[in-house]
């Protein structure tokens, strides 16, 4: 399954960028997939009535897979080891992989150097620019 992280799915509201071809690609599947951490980003950034409405159906047009216990000690070891090693990533960044990691998904992202720190996360990366 590939989930997208949320600048892609910015990308693809914007309808420019790396991400916005492939996220209309990957919504024509059927296992095409966001995380409940990306639908907060996205929800919490929309400033319009208009940005509400376009990721709402967004939204509403993939799987939006939650963020739960498994999920929270996964998080919690990928931080704990990652600022052991000085290489933090943000807290929404170790739910978003965690999730990833729990549900065997993809992550596609522009941001590779980011979450490749991630060892146990498979991410597929657009290019960036």
């Amino acid at each position: 399954m590939i989930i997208a992280d949320t600048d892609v799915l910015i990308d693809f509201l914007r309808g420019r960028g790396p991400g916005a071809k492939r996220v209309a690609l990957e919504l024509e599947t059927r296992s095409f997939a966001t995380t409940a951490i990306s639908a907060f980003e996205l929800r919490s950034g929309a400033r319009t009535a208009n940005q509400r409405r376009a990721i709402d159906a967004l939204l509403d047009a993939m799987t939006i897979l939650p963020f739960g216990s498994e999920d929270a000690q996964i998080a919690a070891d990928f931080r704990r080891r990652l600022e052991d090693e000085g290489q933090a990533i943000g807290m929404a960044d170790y739910m978003i992989a965690a999730v990833c990691v729990a549900n065997d998904g993809v992550l596609l992202t522009r941001n590779k150097k980011h979450f490749e720190r991630v060892h146990e996360l498979k991410v597929s990366p657009l290019a960036s620019g």
